[in-house]
């Protein structure tokens, strides 16, 4: 730890002959590069860092949660069972002039769902089918069933012009309808943006916003320290104190392993549940996040999510009986791959490696793989190359278990690596179940049946921690968005 400070301390002095950033500019310091800038195709944080304060949707949340409307005039309204009607903002136009109306909304929508696409965000919006343009500013969306989430699915599907949007050159040149434009990417340095003055809504005070890339935790905070950051992503626990401002909040991201059911040695229920055993959670969340973080409940599920079983809890710290349970299992001594990445999240490669660390000492030998995140994210989304444990920070911005059970619970979901056809039936039938008790009770049964299948080893549910300049005023928000709107200098 003494090491870790002196290089911060000489990092900073180093960073203090550079002048403080000045007048309505700021600089946010992210942990990874976009992978891309194109708002459908990725499920990318860094990505939706750049391109939440260039694209808008349909539907908004405001900064505790509550749902509202965006683009769209008012709440959508259901016409019957597998049908919604969405009515649009009038005036509204994408930065290039592209007129924003029905026929925008339809090709977003079928853009992003369309099979050859291959979005990886698909698991947000698996129940649309099918998008229809009833007049100019009304569009009709239509679903494989009753869903009773859809407008909070739409809170989320970033909409795209759609002209500029088949231009080859889109990934890299972004145009949405929200407060800032598009001005450069600079790849390896940042991206900058600035205000949109044709913006249909309030305008930013903030004019301009550069994003720098900086993976390294230790850099960011040098940076902020010396007046160069004026907003740093993932703020290491221990320096909270340290920092001008701190904001922190119990956020969505759920650590998890996701462990391969289907072959190798994690093929072995009792092999899965002693990973799970083997974990000591409480240590992670004092040790590694010195109390930001709470132990997650067996489930990929916060507690104030729609679909939360009170009925089901963490595997205990149970060193002793994962040993057991790999002898049974014939599995003592067995190998297991561990697939991470660094930077992108808040102490990644330390949860891997001290997961791992864990593993070993019940008497597995795990191998510790750590890629650069674009590598990583392509090993994420296929099942081939995805080994026999992969390391991912999952959030859930719906706020509703389909989210987080079509993408990694449900067999053929993006993140799933079991073919638990049983436990697919459950989620495709809750996903369509109007009665909220009903609803209730069929998550229930799907998160004990996961919880026993021990499909994944659950870690915690940490909070959001950000550092932030004296200049910068900003109360952070439920759903992580940085909405740069929202924030204003002293």
């Amino acid at each position: 730890m003494k090491a870790i400070r002196r290089f911060i301390f000489i990092v900073a002095g180093l960073f203090l002959i550079a002048a403080p950033v000045l007048g309505q500019e700021i600089i946010i310091a992210l942990g990874s590069e976009p992978t891309t800038l194109d708002p459908q195709v990725r499920e990318d944080g860094g990505e939706r860092a750049v391109n939440d304060n260039v694209y808008e949707t349909l539907m908004a949340r405001l900064p505790d949660g509550k749902l509202t409307a965006g683009l769209a005039a008012s709440e959508p309204k259901l016409v019957d069972a597998k049908t919604w009607e969405v009515k649009l903002r009038a005036g509204i136009r994408f930065h290039n002039g592209e007129p924003f109306n029905a026929d925008a909304v339809v090709h977003s929508v079928k853009r992003l769902i369309d099979p050859n696409f291959k979005s990886e965000q698909i698991s947000f919006f698996s129940t649309i089918k099918d998008a229809k343009k009833a007049d100019d500013l009304t569009v009709q969306i239509i679903t494989d069933g009753p869903d009773p989430i859809l407008p909070g699915r739409l809170y989320w599907m970033k909409m795209v012009p759609p002209g500029h949007s088949q231009d080859p050159k889109f990934a890299e040149t972004p145009v949405g309808t929200g407060p800032y434009k598009f001005i450069k990417w600079n790849r390896g340095q940042n991206v900058i943006l600035e205000a949109n003055p044709a913006y249909w809504g309030a305008k930013p005070t903030i004019q301009k916003v550069t994003y720098r890339f900086v993976s390294d935790p230790g850099t960011r905070l040098a940076g902020l320290m010396a007046g160069e950051f004026d907003l740093i992503t993932n703020l290491l626990p221990e320096f909270t104190k340290k920092v001008p401002q701190a904001i922190h909040m119990l956020g969505l991201e759920h650590p998890i392993i996701i462990l391969n059911a289907d072959g190798g040695a994690t093929r072995d229920v009792r092999v899965r549940k002693a990973l799970n055993y083997a974990v000591d959670k409480k240590a992670l969340a004092e040790g590694l996040f010195e109390g930001y973080a709470q132990i997650a409940q067996g489930q990929l599920l916060s507690p104030s999510f729609f679909g939360f079983s009170k009925a089901v809890g963490p595997y205990p710290y149970d060193p002793e009986k994962a040993k057991t349970l790999l002898k049974e299992a014939g599995a003592m001594g067995a190998s297991v791959e561990v697939i991470g990445t660094a930077g992108r999240w808040l102490k990644d490669r330390e949860m891997v490696e001290a997961v791992a660390g864990y593993w070993e000492a019940v008497g597995l030998k795990p191998k510790v793989r750590i890629f650069e995140f674009n590598e990583y994210l392509n090993r994420l989304f296929d099942r081939k190359t995805r080994g026999d444990a992969i390391f991912v920070v999952s959030s859930n911005e719906l706020m509703d278990a389909d989210k987080s059970f079509s993408a990694y619970y449900k067999a053929g979901g993006t993140g799933s690596s079991n073919s638990d056809k049983e436990l697919a039936g459950m989620i495709d039938a809750a996903r369509s179940e109007t009665d909220v008790a009903k609803r209730a009770a069929l998550y229930d049964q799907t998160v004990k049946r996961a919880h026993e299948q021990a499909y994944f080893v659950w870690l915690l549910n940490i909070e959001d921690i950000y550092g932030v300049s004296k200049r910068l005023v900003w109360p952070g928000r439920v759903d992580a968005k940085m909405l740069v709107s929202e924030m204003k200098l002293k």
